[in-house]
């Protein structure tokens, strides 16, 4: 389960520290420490998500 994990995880960081950089830079906030901030959020963030994708997919497949 953690190397389907680990593959969902590169997919879904970029994805979500992506979304959280457009929706800071559309807030108004253009200088460099917002837009770090919300990227590291987004990779943070996407740790426990990846890991709740992999159980569900690992569980659905049995």
């Amino acid at each position: 389960m953690l190397r389907l994990a680990g593959i969902l995880y590169s997919l879904i960081a970029t994805t979500l520290a992506g979304s959280a950089v457009i929706a800071v830079l559309v807030a108004g906030y253009d200088t460099l420490v917002p837009i770090l901030v919300a990227a590291a959020a987004g990779f943070v963030v996407a740790l426990p998500v990846s890991l709740m994708v992999a159980r569900a997919l690992y569980s659905e497949g049995t």
